[in-house]
């Protein structure tokens, strides 16, 4: 399944001020686990898929992974405000608020009929050197493949 991750620039900011980050500099000669969810504080997302890879992150780190990310529709304010809700200290947190990364991925889901506009559909990628070597993307609507646990049954199988 191999296929290149898409060379974009995401908005970030980590401290007062905005910095670009491009997907080299998450990616290359590493190995990531990255996971999209449609949006901060929704209720799948927040209750079940983010507090998984938070909780399981000990375990994936351990299966060979440098690093887990969760990459969400929103801007660097509300990821911040997110993280911080939910007490997370483990998973990096990567706004695509302009839908770069999701649209080149060909993640969009058009959510406007729940009054959310454009959004990444919910999925988890494995990725080693910027190359996606598996992914997991569940049906609009759903959460049944994009899980923490399904990533590690899979890293497991992988070793």
């Amino acid at each position: 399944m191999s296929k290149q991750i898409p060379d974009v620039k995401f908005v970030i900011r980590p401290e007062k001020e905005f910095i670009k980050i491009t997907s080299d500099d998450i990616f290359k000669d590493k190995v990531i686990v990255l996971f999209a969810v449609p949006g901060a504080f929704t209720p799948t997302c927040n209750d079940y898929h983010l507090p998984g890879y938070e909780l399981n992150y000990d375990e994936i780190k351990k299966l060979g992974i440098d690093e887990v990310y969760c990459l969400s529709a929103n801007d660097p304010f509300v990821l911040k405000a997110w993280a911080k809700n939910l007490d997370l200290k483990k998973v990096k947190m990567l706004p695509d608020a302009n839908l770069e990364f999701t649209k080149a991925m060909g993640m969009l889901s058009d959510r406007s009929a729940s009054g959310m506009g454009q959004r990444s559909k919910r999925y988890s990628i494995y990725v080693k050197n910027k190359m996606i070597e598996k992914m997991f993307v569940d049906e609009d609507g759903k959460f049944d493949v994009s899980d923490s646990n399904t990533m590690i049954s899979f890293l497991k199988s992988h070793k």
